[in-house]
């Protein structure tokens, strides 16, 4: 089929989406370990937040190199307009995220550790400005869990109901 990404950006897209879902749900789950499991649990988010960014990084790199498939029946304009703003904003909120909380946790003066590595503490702490880091970090990713629903929501909807090839462009395999 002719009007598919290409096999990278489909796997990079799902990818992506699982890295988020481990990110959220790390997150969300942390109540739920032993106390003495709170440091790996608080690593294994920031691990999945930085491959959420980077992840975005290479897909926005990919987007400039191969054009958008061509959406069969085409969308009204407006559509096409909606539906790019959608795209870079949810590239915006999933490079914005990760900044917002890898600053937070340097600023409070904590170690991150990426893949086992410890990156160095390359700003001087400023434990004052954590909380509205750490506010701005949690509002961001709360606006993420609408974006992402109403970009799931959308495909399926074109999928179901308008009967056009939005979803499969994205789908893996052939």
């Amino acid at each position: 089929m002719k009007n598919r990404y290409s096999s990278l950006q489909i796997s990079l897209h799902w990818l992506t989406l699982l890295m988020i879902i481990l990110t959220y749900s790390v997150m969300l789950g942390r109540g739920y370990f032993p106390d003495e499991y709170r440091l790996i649990v608080r690593q294994l988010h920031y691990n999945f937040g930085i491959s959420v960014w980077v992840l975005v990084f290479i897909r926005i790199l990919l987007r400039h190199r191969f054009r958008s498939p061509p959406i069969t029946p085409p969308l009204p304009t407006w559509q096409a307009h909606i539906a790019t703003l959608t795209h870079w904003l949810l590239y915006l909120l999933f490079l914005a995220l990760p900044t917002l909380g890898f600053l937070t946790v340097l600023f409070a003066g904590r170690q991150i550790f990426l893949l086992g590595w410890e990156i160095p503490q390359f700003v001087t702490p400023r434990p004052e400005w954590r909380p509205v880091l750490r506010d701005t970090h949690e509002l961001v990713a709360t606006l993420g869990y609408y974006l992402v629903g109403l970009h799931g929501l959308a495909a399926l909807f074109h999928h179901y109901f308008m009967k056009d090839d939005t979803l499969k462009r994205m789908m893996p395999g052939k």
